[in-house]
């Protein structure tokens, strides 16, 4: 999930809810969505790996 901060830049969250905390978990900020996106996306391909 990826979300615009006030700052300008785009913070990329856990989809699900931490359960210890009751929130998301911050996997990191960035400059552009698009590069919360590239990172996303290289996170899925490697949960995927075996």
């Amino acid at each position: 999930m990826i979300r615009k901060l006030k700052s300008g830049g785009y913070r990329l969250y856990s989809r699900k809810k931490n359960p210890k905390t009751g929130k998301r978990r911050n996997l990191g900020t960035f400059p552009t969505r698009a590069a919360a996106m590239k990172h996303e996306r290289a996170i899925q391909f490697f949960k995927r790996q075996g």
